[in-house]
């Protein structure tokens, strides 16, 4: 406190200055109207650039997580979207193959119970027997992907054989090559982002980030996206080699799916089984 006074006291005239300088001011623009008006006008112009500079620095912070919330948001507006259109509707999408015949309908489905981290992962939809529900019909995600196989049906409900499980292969094919390949989970494969493509022919050019589709040769229509490769080749010893990729689908994010109906499917099997057994 002593040396406070030493200070205030050294520089008494400064302080004297400032005060009767603020006090001159004051009464200048108080009684002034042209000069109250200037003042008035230059603050209000200071106060508005301090905060236009400060809204903007605070923009630029919050970007990322600003961005972040819109892709939420996006997905979202997607999810309800479809729903609106076609969840719990008893519509179906009708494909129809080159002759013109409806060989396939997709019924959509909402997920109600699902697992990623298990060895053998399963799905419970909100569709059943008295939806036309059968065992074995192929299921995917709007625009995402391959999801599984339809595993047991009760009335109104079903499970699906996840692709994160270790009994799914689906027939895939790299999209620029044709080259046919079984879709696997793989082998002491923990991770739901990934998956492994068998049995693809060495002499077949594989690059990164090339695209995989469902080959037609499984119950899945032809040309539904898959992923995309991260690694070329697992060297498996013979002519064949594994290939890993990205998978599209995120299983942790699953919300609504389609079941494919092939009107198809039991004549093929049917017609399958009388081929012998060359094993």
């Amino acid at each position: 406190m002593r040396n406070l006074w030493i200070f205030i006291s050294r520089y008494n005239a400064f302080f004297f200055f400032i005060i009767f300088f603020t006090i001159g001011v004051v009464l200048t623009v108080r009684n002034n109207s042209y000069q109250r008006s200037v003042t008035i006008n230059s603050t209000n112009k200071v106060v508005g650039d301090v905060y236009n500079n400060l809204n903007v620095l605070k923009k630029y912070i919050n970007l990322g997580s600003v961005n972040d919330s819109l892709a939420v948001e996006n997905a979202k507006l997607k999810t309800e979207i479809l729903a609106l259109k076609s969840i719990d509707t008893a519509k179906d999408i009708v494909v129809r193959d080159t002759s013109g015949v409806p060989q396939y309908t997709y019924l959509s489905a909402r997920v109600i119970k699902n697992s990623i981290t298990n060895r053998n992962n399963f799905i419970t939809i909100n569709r059943g027997k008295a939806d036309g529900m059968e065992t074995n019909m192929p299921v995917i995600s709007p625009g995402r992907g391959v999801v599984g196989f339809v595993q047991d049906v009760s009335e109104h409900l079903a499970t699906v054989r996840s692709l994160l499980h270790k009994d799914t292969h689906i027939s895939v094919s790299l999209k620029k090559t044709n080259a046919v390949g079984s879709l696997v989970w793989g082998d002491r494969n923990s991770d739901y982002r990934k998956a492994f493509i068998k049995d693809i022919p060495n002499h077949f050019k594989v690059n990164l980030r090339d695209t995989v589709v469902t080959s037609g040769f499984s119950f899945f229509p032809s040309g539904i996206p898959v992923g995309t490769i991260s690694n070329t080749g697992i060297s498996t010893g013979d002519n064949f080699k594994t290939i890993e990729i990205n998978l599209f689908n995120d299983f942790s994010t699953l919300q609504y799916v389609y079941v494919i109906k092939n009107k198809l499917a039991k004549e093929q099997t049917e017609l399958e089984a009388k081929l012998p057994n060359e094993q």
